[in-house]
């Protein structure tokens, strides 16, 4: 992987919103004092009439993107997502999802790879807190092509939409004859003896993972969920039939995130051994992403070494 190409989902974010803007011109974006960081300067430079910066007041924003959605327009209110899905949550949740308005979230800066800013803006709840809102679609794109088609289909749906973008650059993936559809996952890898779902910042290192643990000749088939909800139940059901153990992989709290979505899922429909990699109901810590990501277990090592020992059973 150290030879791909490297993006920010963020930068992948900015560069979209200006992409589609002559397509979508009822796309306007909204943003809280954060446009530097988010990426959004890029449509505030391209389309100054059509950005509005709402200043450090991120349940304001929400609610100003709720009335402007009701108008017709399809705002994207931008944040970190510590401040979009935490700080706001309740107008997201009463202003936004309760009248299901066509309200776009970019929510940047998530996970402990936002690193020397510490626990205080290393959201690792935010999917969490997303699912239970009803009717919100959420997303978590693992490159710059997925995180760009999300941008995409968020546009072309008509409802409210969390995606969750990160600070880190991260290897791209896909190429451009990738489809997206929203609800849908991907196998990047078959396999036969163990399933690893994983999404976002942690789909790169379970793929190279896999590849390793090949080598000691563990088949593991990887799926890149990218849509956390709604959740692509049958193609999990059907993985984890077909090897009989699953492992999670995430940038989040194990607890409400991919692992609980997909622990939900086989509980009720194809109950199976199920291991979650992630952050072990704590909080994140300052220090160099790439150091935290380490110790947290999320990069290829710490995957392989904990998909292997759930394999071989220890």
């Amino acid at each position: 992987m150290s030879e791909v190409k490297k993006i920010a989902t963020r930068q992948s974010y900015g560069e979209s919103l200006v992409a589609l803007a002559e397509e979508f011109p009822n796309l306007v974006v909204l943003d809280a004092d954060l446009a530097g960081a988010t990426k959004t300067g890029m449509f505030k430079k391209a389309y100054p009439d059509r950005f509005y910066d709402c200043g450090i007041a991120e349940g304001n924003m929400m609610a100003v993107a709720a009335g402007l959605a009701a108008t017709g327009l399809i705002p994207f209110a931008s944040s970190f997502a510590m401040f979009a899905a935490g700080r706001a949550f309740e107008q997201v949740r009463n202003t936004i999802g309760y009248p299901h308005l066509n309200v776009k979230i970019g929510a940047t800066h998530a996970g402990i790879s936002v690193g020397e800013d510490g626990a205080s803006h290393q959201c690792l709840e935010d999917l969490a807190l997303m699912r239970t809102i009803p009717g919100m679609v959420v997303m978590c794109p693992a490159d710059d092509i997925e995180a760009k088609a999300c941008v995409r289909a968020a546009l072309e749906y008509d409802g409210p939409v969390y995606i969750r973008f990160g600070r880190a650059a991260v290897p791209v993936l896909f190429d451009e004859t990738y489809t997206f559809e929203i609800g849908k996952g991907s196998i990047l890898k078959e396999g036969t003896d163990v399933t690893i779902v994983a999404n976002g910042l942690c789909v790169a290192p379970a793929y190279e993972a896999a590849a390793r643990l090949q080598m000691d000749g563990i088949s593991a088939e990887v799926i890149d969920i990218c849509t956390i909800k709604p959740l692509d139940e049958e193609l999990i059901v059907a993985s984890a039939k077909k090897t009989g153990k699953v492992v999670t992989a995430e940038e989040h709290s194990i607890i409400g995130g991919l692992g609980g979505a997909v622990a939900e899922c086989l509980s009720e429909k194809c109950p199976v051994p199920l291991y979650r990699i992630g952050v072990r109901d704590r909080f994140g810590e300052s220090g160099p992403a790439g150091e935290l990501i380490k110790k947290y277990g999320l990069d290829a090592d710490g995957i392989y070494s904990q998909v292997k020992a759930f394999v071989d059973g220890k």
